[in-house]
């Protein structure tokens, strides 16, 4: 009786390895795509970092000008 059964069996046993390999597969993929997502995260906050410094280099440099630039009270008007 149970031979009837078999091919079923091993028609199942061997979808279900298929679908075990097809998860392995995707959590690897997923492992990888995350591991991708941490580094461009790290490259995204550095970049954001850099471009705050150097908004802040501006700033002093244009607050330097600025002071560079002021006018002498001692000095006539026209």
């Amino acid at each position: 009786m149970l031979r009837a059964f078999a091919p079923a069996i091993a028609a199942l046993t061997e979808e279900k390895d298929a679908y075990r390999d097809a998860l392995l597969e995707t959590q690897e993929q997923l492992m990888d795509l995350q591991a991708e997502l941490r580094e461009l995260r790290a490259v995204v906050l550095a970049r954001h970092r850099a471009d705050a410094e150097l908004a802040s280099l501006y700033r002093e440099r244009a607050i330097a000008r600025a002071r560079a630039a002021e006018r002498d009270p001692n000095a006539m008007l026209n």
